[in-house]
């Protein structure tokens, strides 16, 4: 398993016990806190998304270059 799958594979463990024990009556973990991760895990993401997906690194810019030299880009 690599990593992403081990890491969301945990986070859905978290998921469903913080459900159960919230339907059982206990408040696990605020609401407060899950906004404000959820928040910073997708400003993460979407940073993260936004830098793999454009030639922003040296190798980036030399990936665009050859890309273009051989014709396979606008």
């Amino acid at each position: 398993m690599c990593r992403a799958s081990i890491t969301r594979f945990a986070l859905l463990i978290v998921a469903v016990v913080n459900s159960v024990l919230t339907m059982l009556g206990y408040e696990t973990i605020s609401e407060d806190l899950v906004n404000d991760a959820i928040a910073v895990g997708s400003g993460a993401y979407f940073l993260y998304a936004g830098w793999k997906n454009n030639y922003l690194s040296k190798k980036g810019l030399k990936q665009k270059e050859i890309l273009q030299a051989n014709k396979l880009t606008k």
